[in-house]
């Protein structure tokens, strides 16, 4: 086996590789090989339930599809949730450390459970669909949206970063290249891991890429067909673009966490690349965003 092939068998996981009793992911910081960062996906039949502990890391409920009912420290939530992730930005809970929760779905579902291992121990709380800030980011066939449900600036936790974003076919996001694995002026080292979703097209499900490369110091070399519930993990290096095939929307969870001690989310650019922000200027964003927003589908959504 080449060094290539071992790092795709390591970093890039396809649907269903991970899964274990009601989880269709499991992705803990001891699997990934890291100290941090984790994420499982909880399917739930109709009039289904799970009971979670959450040992030492916060946690989210972040609906995939479907809506659910969530109970902790004596709190009872009801969460909205959507049909599916392209057709609504969704309602969610924080889970603190050292909790024991009750999930349960009357229709059922699918409900990622975003992680970080962390110190402090905060509220169980319920973050609303409508205060979710929707953020149209780069333009031209690099416009994307990013829902930023769970960024340093809008929803406070004790390491965890959680963010989605949304790419209309033919688009290219995560782009230009850019990583976060050094604690320096302008980078914060955070652990990452992408989740993906990959619209259908007329003659079945899609498909999208994601590449992912290193220094020279700290060489890694992953570029992966992605589809419908792929992990791809990233320890450390450029990671980008994330290329959305034409005909194809893609959806990605974001689920970052590390060691320093403020919660912060600083990126370095590939210097190759970092030209292609200054291109925008001259350009529009993609007509097709917002795909969605807390209202459901944009007038741009197909």
């Amino acid at each position: 086996m080449t060094e290539t092939s071992a790092e795709h068998r390591t970093y890039h996981l396809p649907a269903g590789t991970t899964a274990a009793g009601p989880f269709r992911t499991v992705v803990t910081p001891e699997s990934a090989g890291w100290g941090y960062s984790g994420l499982k996906v909880l399917e739930l039949p109709a009039g289904g339930s799970a009971e979670l502990s959450t040992g030492e890391e916060e946690a989210l409920v972040l609906p995939l599809a479907g809506a659910c009912t969530v109970t902790c420290d004596g709190e009872k939530f009801e969460v909205d949730g959507r049909d599916d992730v392209f057709s609504r930005v969704t309602d969610f809970v924080y889970l603190p450390r050292d909790a024991r929760a009750t999930v349960s779905s009357r229709a059922g579902g699918r409900f990622a459970l975003p992680s970080a291992r962390c110190e402090r121990r905060l509220a169980a709380r319920y973050g609303p669909a409508e205060a979710v800030p929707v953020e149209l980011r780069g333009a031209g066939q690099c416009s994307r949206q990013v829902n930023n449900f769970c960024t340093p600036q809008t929803f406070e936790a004790d390491k965890l970063i959680a963010c989605e974003v949304l790419t209309p076919g033919a688009n290219w996001s995560s782009y230009p290249p850019h990583k976060h694995d050094e604690a320096t002026e302008t980078q914060c080292e955070l652990e990452e891991i992408y989740y993906f979703e990959v619209a259908d097209g007329p003659g079945g499900p899609g498909v999208a890429y994601q590449r992912v490369y290193g220094t020279p110091d700290r060489p890694i070399d992953v570029f992966a067909e992605v589809r419908s519930e792929d992990v791809v993990l990233i320890p450390h290096g450029w990671h980008g673009p994330s290329m959305a095939a034409p005909g194809y929307d893609l959806y990605y969870l974001n689920v970052m966490a590390g060691p320093g001690a403020e919660r912060a989310w600083l990126i370095c650019d590939d210097p190759a690349h970092t030209w292609i922000r200054r291109t925008w200027a001259d350009q529009d964003i993609d007509p097709r965003l917002p795909l969605c927003s807390a209202a459901g589908k944009e007038g741009g959504a197909r």
